[in-house]
């Protein structure tokens, strides 16, 4: 206990130095922004910044992440209440009680209540993750091969399984991704694989150039393609943030407990998100709640559950992350590829190695959420104004970005019209309803599970009993197979209902 508090005030110092404070804010702000705007989430954010990453140190380049990570959670919220358009996917449940109470003229409080949920939430998330990481390393430490090919299993089938669409189309997609994984030298035997003669393709593909293009560029074309549908702001031309009062927080407290536990469990499940976690949380508002009746009409419990659960979220994310070098989400994998990109490898010997890095992750996050709630008191009016500037301005600057960072990877045109090709695979899966978060953790942990699979069967002389026969490692292929199991008995009772409702219609 003594060490993690020593270590978590040497965060506090690095991330309190001015350049990194600055920084910091500048990450909350990016991330809030992108939130706020439609048709820009605060993962793409994160991809925009990477390049700008480059030629930083490693500590404010984490910093930067980091703090967009947290603001980009919380600002679609914004939109959500005001104008009934989610920034973001997990900002759906929130315009539900949300939007409900900006149209009877309370949205200042909508947005304070908001606001103070997601830094009760994200301060319980981080209080589990400064806590309990380090032990969880340790424990990682014992890991081989085998438990690390197992856990990677155990992470690709929990991101397939726990979408909200079918599992059938996310397991399509994580096989794209996982070949894609595949292109370039096999790192056991040095073996050519999809090359086709290109000298670009034998290093294999960056998966930055698969962010950049199925997350940044796709979502432009789709965009595009919907002509940028805009929000009607003639509503709310000035808005101010309310905090909530002492008797509002007393009232709230049984809700922001359940939130945050829930999003904290969900959390360090490798694949369930923010979304999942506010869902969720949502859900179980409707089953515990006091005021359980009056959901979805505009009371501040329905707009509390989802944004304390899903920043609560955040530090769980950042578990698998750091102890097995597995990202939780798909914003810790642009964490992850700023680590790779200063050749730091996350993993359980990190703590060791470069603890510094680990505890300013950590004060990061609670600068961060403090930093959002000032923000968002001082400049939801200024929100309001950005949401006028054309998006089309917006998607011109995005592409710009894109083209830009994917060209300052290795100085080669040829990851430029990779990005493209990825561009427009992501924009059909978007059209065709297929999930890009699977294929995107497909092509950065494909080629890991593959290293650990291939050592493990050298080491064991091709003998597969062994994934079953090491308790740790049979205990995560369990947890595997129980995920897949529970998403056919939902898929068969959600099968079954649908077509006894068909029977019930009327001709």
């Amino acid at each position: 206990m003594a060490d993690v508090l020593t270590n978590l005030g040497l965060g506090f110092l690095q991330v309190l130095h001015p350049q990194n404070f600055l920084i910091a804010i500048a990450g909350v702000v990016v991330g809030m922004t992108a939130g706020v705007l439609p048709g820009i989430t605060g993962i793409m954010a994160m991809i925009l910044l990477l390049p700008f990453t480059y030629k930083m140190a490693i500590m404010p380049a984490l910093i930067l992440l980091t703090a967009a990570y947290v603001g980009g959670v919380f600002g679609g919220t914004i939109t959500a209440i005001l104008f009934n358009i989610p920034g973001d996917p997990d900002s759906v449940p929130s315009l539900w009680d949300g939007h409900p109470m900006a149209r009877a003229g309370q949205a200042g409080k909508a947005i304070g209540i908001a606001a103070f949920s997601a830094v009760i939430g994200g301060l319980g998330g981080t209080l589990i993750l400064t806590f309990l990481t380090e032990p969880f390393a340790r424990v990682a430490l014992q890991f081989s091969s085998t438990e690390f090919f197992s856990v990677v299993v155990f992470g690709l089938t929990s991101v397939t399984v726990l979408g909200t669409g079918s599992a059938r189309v996310a397991l399509i997609s994580l096989m794209i991704g996982l070949l894609i994984g595949t292109v370039g030298l096999d790192d056991i035997y040095g073996q050519e694989r999809f090359t086709f003669g290109s000298p670009i393709l034998r290093d294999g593909i960056d998966f930055q150039v698969v962010l950049m293009g199925v997350y940044a560029l796709a979502e432009v074309l789709e965009r595009l393609s919907q002509r940028y549908p805009t929000a009607n702001l003639t509503d709310v031309a000035s808005v101010a943030a309310k905090l909530p009062g002492i008797r509002e927080l007393a009232a709230l407290w049984p809700t922001l407990t359940r939130a945050t536990a829930t999003g904290m469990v969900i959390g360090i499940i490798p694949g369930a998100g923010a979304t999942i976690g506010a869902f969720v949380s949502y859900g179980i508002e409707r089953l515990f709640a006091r005021r359980r009746q009056l959901l979805g009409t505009g009371i501040p419990e329905g707009l509390a559950a989802p944004n304390a659960a899903a920043n609560a979220t955040i530090g769980g994310h950042f578990i698998p992350l750091l102890t097995l070098g597995i990202p939780g989400s798909g914003a810790t994998a642009v964490i992850l590829g700023a680590f790779l990109v200063k050749g730091v490898q996350p993993g359980p010997n990190i703590f060791t190695t470069s603890s510094e890095l680990v505890y300013s992750i950590f004060a990061t996050q609670y600068v961060a959420l403090f930093i959002m709630l000032v923000v968002t008191y001082l400049s939801v009016g200024l929100y309001v104004k950005i949401l006028k500037i054309p998006e089309a301005l917006i998607a011109s600057m995005i592409i710009v970005f894109t083209l830009l960072g994917s060209y300052s990877l290795r100085s080669d045109m040829s990851d430029v019209w990779l990005m493209i090709g990825f561009g427009a695979l992501g924009y059909l899966m978007r059209r065709f309803d297929f999930p890009v978060a699977p294929l995107v953790l497909g092509v950065i942990l494909g080629p890991i599970a593959e290293r650990h699979l291939l050592t493990t069967m050298l080491s064991f002389h091709n003998d597969v009993t062994v994934f079953v026969t090491r308790p740790i490692s049979a205990l995560f292929l369990a947890l595997a197979v129980f995920m897949v199991a529970v998403a056919l008995i939902r898929r068969h009772f959600e099968t079954g209902a649908y077509r006894g409702a068909e029977l019930q219609a009327p001709d």
